[in-house]
Order: structure tokens, then C-alpha cells, then sequence
């Protein structure tokens, strides 16, 4: 009995891939990109190389973290597979930038590409609820990002529900964890009024997840508005770019979101100092006015009167001149027929007229008529 195994080719193929599945289900390799492209605008093939050798890698455009070129360096988890017609190459789960140089590399294509679409411009931006009621927080709940964020919170506001999910915000998983995060948010019912990402500085690798092309694309997508804070103040990330609004830091998300109620209360007793000195000062201003119309008074009064008299006396002075009996006192005379006043329109011959003079009355008999014509 022969000590060799011997194979067809597809069998060999078969054992070969179950013993690779069996050994390294997944592996980790890091290298630098070469003979990258794109087929059908669906699938990708790239080696990966160093000094001693190349290994050849397939997967799907849809787990890219950007726009790649060769030359980058990278870290691809993936599965060992040989394939019956094409050869051994590494089935693509996560492909992931290594080292400063390639990560700022591709933040710089992602960016370009992501502008060019309009996903950065300014009227995509939505309003924040301010101060929210209630925020949906993504992030590492045992980091110090998550502690600081929340105590800053509640020291400067409190009463704001927080419902807070737990994910990874670094390494090849992290992206995944992220875009789960945030379409549960969307998905929701009742949906948070805002929606906070945050996570602590660290290395450009560290924050490689916020400038994959798929999480910047989740956070413009957001269904929730969006305030991210990524690393330190210098540091801004794609996702940030992507938010409705940026906060430098996860303490400054917290002093974005809501304000400071122990500087509202200064104010608030600030302003009512000034509206307590404004009424004391209007109603001294008013005490000061009335003493003045007090003081002032009796000699207006007196004035007033003063005038009103005097304009009265000449009134009096009008019409008693003016009077019947000081025309009477010149010389005049006034005539009655039949009782009343007249000018002696429709007197006629033997009519008995009555005549007064300031000192006498008396009748008259009419003996003639002159109309003062002739």
C-alpha cells in the first residue's frame, strides 16, 4: 500500500481549503498595495508586497476604507483561499491604512472625492436641538473620551437623557461597529434630537476609522443630527467634516451641546440687578419730577389764575360795552311794536309804537312813514 496521497486536482483544491479554513479561519497581513484596481466597478485585486515576497488579494469595492493607490502601506484581514481556476490569493473582510504617511494619503483622495459629491457643503448642515432633551452617544463607554464627555454634561446642564452605545473606535472591527451604531440610531421610532460621536486622541492609526469613506458616509447619512469630536483640537477627521457640526474636542462636544447653567445664573442675576437699579432709578426720577411739579405748582396755579382773571375782566369789559344799556346811554334809542324789538320794518301810519331812552319810556303814536329813500 502506497504512503502517498493521491489527489485529483479539485480534491486537492477541496482538502487544501478546509485545512487553510482550519488553520487560519482569518489572518492579518501588512504590506505595500501594488497592481491595485477595480473590475466592473464591483470587485477589487491587489498584491501586497515586501522585500521577500507578494501575495495576491480579491474582495468586494464595498469594503474599501477610501480611495486606494499603490505604494500605500496597509494591514488586509482576510481568508487564505485557493481558488479551483484563478490560483491562491486572500478573500478581503477589512482593509485598513498603516503608518502616517498612507492614512494622510488616503484622508487626502477620500476628501477630494467626498467634496466633489457635495457631502462637506455648508447647506447640508442641519441645526442643533439646543439645549437637546434627549442625545444618542456613540462611543467607548469605559474610555476617558465617554467620562469626560458625560461629567462635562451634567456639570453644565443635567436632566438630558443619554442613550449610549458601546463601540469599538479603533481597529479593523471598528468601523463596522460604528456604521451599526449609527443606523440603530436612525432606525429608531423615536429618534435621539442629536446624535454625539466621540472618541479621545491617538495616533493617525488609532483614528484611522473616522476617515473611512463608509463611516463618513453613515455620519452625513445620520437620520439624527450629528455633533462629532474626534482626537484632539488639531485633529479633524472625514466624519467630522461629514456632521452637521464639529466639536474640537468630546469635553467641547459637551460645551457645544448645551450651555452653562451657572453662567446662565450670573447673567439671570446680572440682568435683574440692572432692571432693580432701572426701576429704582425711574421711580427716584419720577420722586425728583413730582417734588419739582409740587414746588412749582401754587405759583402756576396763581399764575394761571392771574390770566384766566385778567382775560375775563376783558371779556366783561366786551360785552358791557356791548350792552343795550350803554348804547341806550349814548343817546340811542329802542323802538318795540306790539312788545318786540324793531327796526321799524312794517310800521305804518296811527301804529302805537313803545320808545325807551336810557332814562325814559314811553308810546308813540306813528303819524308817518319815511323809508329812508327820499
Amino acid at each position: 500500500m502506497s504512503d502517498k496521497l493521491e489527489l485529483s486536482v479539485g480534491e486537492f483544491v477541496a482538502i487544501l481549503n478546509q485545512t487553510l479554513e482550519y488553520a487560519y479561519s482569518s489572518v492579518v497581513i501588512y504590506g505595500e498595495l501594488a497592481n491595485f484596481h477595480i473590475n466592473r466597478d464591483r470587485w477589487v485585486y491587489f498584491d501586497l508586497k515586501d522585500n521577500d515576497a507578494k501575495v495576491s488579494f480579491f474582495g468586494s469595492k464595498y469594503i474599501l476604507p477610501g480611495p486606494l493607490e499603490d505604494g500605500m502601506m496597509v494591514k488586509v484581514r482576510g481568508t487564505p483561499r485557493l481558488h479551483p481556476a484563478y490560483g491562491f490569493s486572500i478573500n478581503v473582510a477589512s482593509i485598513t491604512p498603516m503608518g502616517e504617511g498612507s492614512i494622510k494619503r488616503l484622508s487626502e483622495l477620500l476628501q477630494k472625492k467626498l467634496e466633489a459629491e457635495g457631502l462637506f457643503a455648508p447647506e447640508r448642515k442641519r441645526t442643533l436641538t439646543y439645549p437637546p432633551a434627549r442625545i444618542g452617544l456613540i462611543s467607548a463607554l469605559h474610555s476617558a473620551a465617554f467620562l469626560d464627555f458625560t461629567k462635562i454634561l451634567n456639570d453644565r446642564w443635567g436632566g438630558i437623557e443619554i442613550d449610549a452605545l458601546d463601540s469599538a473606535v479603533q481597529g479593523d472591527g471598528a468601523p463596522g461597529e460604528l456604521i451599526r451604531a449609527i443606523e440603530y440610531f436612525s432606525s429608531m421610532a423615536e429618534p435621539p434630537e442629536v446624535l454625539v460621536i466621540i472618541r479621545g486622541g491617538g495616533s493617525p492609526e488609532d483614528l484611522a476609522a473616522f476617515n473611512n469613506e463608509l463611516v463618513t458616509r453613515a455620519v452625513a447619512a445620520s437620520r439624527v443630527p450629528t455633533l462629532v469630536a474626534i482626537g484632539h483640537e488639531r485633529d479633524v477627521s472625514l466624519a467630522e467634516l461629514a456632521a452637521d457640526k464639529r466639536a474640537s474636542t468630546p469635553s467641547n462636544a459637551a460645551e457645544v451641546l448645551v450651555p452653562d447653567k451657572n453662567q446662565l445664573r450670573l447673567i439671570h442675576k446680572k440682568l435683574l440687578g440692572q432692571m432693580h437699579h432701572a426701576v429704582d432709578t425711574n421711580i427716584n426720577q419720577s420722586l425728583v419730577g413730582l417734588r419739582l411739579i409740587n414746588q412749582t405748582m401754587p405759583s402756576v396755579l396763581s399764575l394761571k389764575l392771574d390770566q384766566a382773571t385778567r382775560r375775563l375782566s376783558s371779556s366783561l369789559d366786551l360785552l358791557n360795552a356791548l350792552s343795550p344799556k350803554k348804547t341806550l346811554e349814548r343817546g340811542y334809542a329802542i323802538m318795540r311794536l306790539g312788545g318786540k324789538v324793531s327796526d321799524g320794518s312794517g310800521i305804518c301810519p296811527d301804529d302805537i309804537v313803545d320808545i325807551e331812552t336810557a332814562k325814559i319810556s314811553f308810546e308813540a303814536k306813528v303819524t308817518g312813514v319815511n323809508d329812508g329813500k327820499n
